[in-house]
């Protein structure tokens, strides 16, 4: 408690360009623009492209931008142009075209220039092609159709003798190729071993445990590649998409993690003393800018499994309350994010994002923006500002963290984050800490002041006036007056009616993290997130909600 009450005094700069995000400060900015004043990486690189591109930026055919891509190369294979449109346009295809239709279209190309006798657009065709297996190979390794197509094209070229094609369509080489983002294995069902408690906690400090946490999302992180983004956006959805699986996984892991080490503590002081250990946790994930591990270690703070236990939360001090509030503020979701965005925006170097915003704002852009505009032509604007702000991301991977990781201490961390309990397990371990308050006031106990079993018929139409229309007509033992049985045989055909009208309470709402983008079926809005986003009835016969 000193230390952290000495670091409040004294507050440590966040390091590597990322300024405190203060409460006065987030408030100051509340009432400006939800987005940054000033334009962000990826704006300024699509500004830059868009210019380069000069006519194409406008929108342009599917031909034209296949013809413009292949005459990007002179007759030695060199690049005559700036390779801006081959990136976006190899990168980003999938949008408005499949791989295999596109490499059929370029095939049919080749076919017609055979047909003309023309060599040298022959000659441009393979060198476009070999520039896709070199900077893509990754596509032709994951996707069968495109493989197949390109054997086929292959068959071709071989039946025409061209030798020097041939070479340059070769894609032997790429199974000899070092994948170093190795797919992790599939999540596999909650059948892991549960574990209840963690000794690597109790003897690590919260810049130890930080670190290592951050270690363990920036390794996760970096294996999403600029494909997986990409299926993410084509499919609108992680299932077939290990890496996202595997980050959102890590997440949710380190949330009920979080609850977890709470819970498992005996007494609310033990209990608290966990609380304000994370909370100190969660300072030194934002000065490493680690702002997704932070953002589950706030939400497991902040579940209600947690948030429930009011013996634990009365021995956690009012500083340590303050530096939480100011954490969900800076993570909040109001104004689409504007306080991260700002803190994140003031980051310079290492820094992790919080990958479900960044996801959100991918899937609106691809929402709001048409794939073709009025003309036909292909909206060659949406490719590149899609294409930039993918390749933002994908460019995080290349800033190392500041910091070393005992490998020890990461397995052992790995293995203490394989939980897999379920909602209601933690809700039961919760209660069983701190069980509900039986001694909620009862009808009478509000009511029937002088404690004589009775209540005035006032005070009963108070009660009825609750509820939709009369359900019976009372009989009172005294004159004016309502007994405890009375009472109670009225809640008794109360709840005997509704059930049979259908208008009992159906609904058993749970909170859901929902791996493909859902929208609230209350209020329409968007509930993208990595961990927690809604609710759901637990019977899936009820729609999402906020």
């Amino acid at each position: 408690m000193g230390t952290l009450g000495k670091a409040r005094e004294a507050p440590r700069k966040p390091s590597h360009g990322c300024r405190a995000a203060t409460k006065a400060k987030l408030e100051a900015k509340s009432a400006s623009s939800p987005f940054p004043s000033h334009p962000s990486l990826a704006q300024i690189t699509q500004f830059r492209m868009m210019v380069s591109l000069g006519h194409l930026a406008k929108g342009a055919s599917l031909d034209d931008l296949i013809d413009s891509c292949i005459q990007s190369f002179d007759a030695d294979g060199n690049l005559c142009r700036s390779n801006q449109l081959l990136q976006v346009m190899l990168a980003m295809h999938r949008i408005i075209i499949s791989s295999a239709e596109l490499l059929q279209k370029v095939v049919t190309l080749y076919k017609d220039a055979l047909a003309k006798n023309s060599p040298g657009l022959c000659l441009k065709i393979c060198y476009f092609v070999r520039y896709w297996i070199t900077e893509f190979w990754i596509m032709f390794k994951m996707d069968a159709s495109l493989t197949h197509t390109m054997e086929e094209f292959q068959e071709l070229v071989k039946a025409n003798g061209e030798e020097l094609h041939r070479r340059l369509i070769d894609t032997t080489q790429i199974n000899a190729r070092d994948w170093s983002r190795k797919l992790t294995q599939r999540i596999k069902s909650n059948t892991s071993k549960k574990r209840k408690v963690s000794l690597l906690f109790d003897h690590l400090e919260p810049e130890e445990l930080s670190e290592h946490l951050t270690y363990l999302e920036f390794k996760s992180f970096r294996r999403i590649s600029f494909s997986d983004y990409q299926n993410y956006l084509v499919n609108s959805c992680v299932k077939e998409n290990p890496t996202m699986e595997r980050s959102i996984a890590l997440c949710n892991g380190i949330s009920q993690w979080v609850q977890l080490m709470v819970l498992s503590r005996p007494t609310p002081q033990l209990r608290a003393e966990v609380f304000i250990k994370f909370i100190q946790v969660a300072q030194k994930l934002h000065q490493l800018q680690n702002f997704n591990t932070l953002m589950a270690v706030i939400g497991g703070l902040c579940h209600s499994s947690i948030s429930r236990l009011k013996e634990t939360s009365s021995h956690v001090p009012h500083e340590i309350n303050k530096v939480l509030g100011e954490m969900t503020e800076l993570l909040s979701s109001c104004r689409n994010y504007d306080n991260y965005r700002r803190a994140y925006g003031e980051c310079t170097q290492f820094k992790i994002p919080i990958l479900g915003v960044h996801l959100k704002d991918l899937i609106s852009l691809y929402e709001a923006m048409p794939d073709y505009l009025e003309d036909g032509k292909v909206n060659v604007h949406k490719l590149l500002a899609l294409y930039n702000h993918i390749n933002e991301l994908v460019q995080l991977q290349e800033v190392a963290p500041p910091l070393e990781a005992n490998k020890d201490l990461v397995h052992l961390l790995t293995l203490s984050l394989d939980l897999y309990y379920t909602e209601d397990e933690i809700y039961e371990l919760s209660y069983a800490r701190e069980p509900r308050n039986h001694k909620a006031p009862s009808v009478f106990k509000n009511y029937d002041h002088d404690q004589d079993g009775y209540i005035s018929q006032e005070e009963f139409e108070k009660i009825a006036a609750s509820f939709p229309f009369s359900f019976c007509v009372m009989d009172k033992d005294r004159e004016g007056l309502i007994s405890r049985e009375e009472i109670t045989a009225y809640f008794m055909r109360a709840s005997s009616i509704y059930s049979k009208l259908g208008l009992g309470f159906p609904h058993n709402f749970q909170e859901t993290t929902y791996l493909k983008p859902t929208f609230c079926d209350n209020c329409a809005g968007f509930l993208w997130g990595v961990i927690k986003q809604g609710y759901r009835c637990k019977g899936n016969k009820y729609p999402e909600s906020r």
